[in-house]
């Protein structure tokens, strides 16, 4: 439970971009159902998309706000801007990238040494 906090440690800008991926990826099945429910279900209804659709369209704006953040702090070359803006768009994209950039370090060095190691164990310094 200790790294499932620290990955989402609001005093910091990953876990920030975390969190908003998080919600991100939410708000798209939320979306998804809605869209199920409007235009599939036998009972048709609008409800789904008009609150989700909302939903995820300030989520959607917070993403791409977080991650403009994220890529300023770390330092993120072109093809990861790129990534995360292709993340954005793809239903829980936002999730596959965030995994992607937390293994690859594009998180921060000390962000992703955190997610590996065990609850007690000290994290390493970084230089």
């Amino acid at each position: 439970m200790a790294a499932m906090t620290g990955a989402f440690d609001l005093r910091s800008v990953a876990g920030w971009f975390r969190l908003v991926a998080l919600l991100e990826a939410v708000s798209w099945v939320g979306l998804l159902v809605g869209m199920y429910f409007k235009y599939l279900a036998s009972a048709p209804t609008e409800i789904g998309v008009k609150v989700f659709g909302m939903a995820h369209g300030l989520v959607f704006v917070a993403f791409v706000a977080a991650a403009l953040l994220a890529g300023i702090t770390f330092k993120w070359t072109i093809g990861t801007w790129l990534l995360a803006a292709v993340a954005s768009i793809v239903p829980l994209g936002s999730v596959i990238f965030l995994i992607w950039a937390d293994r690859t370090g594009k998180m921060g060095v000390a962000a992703s040494a955190a997610a590996i190691l065990q609850p007690g164990q000290p994290v390493p310094e970084t230089t």
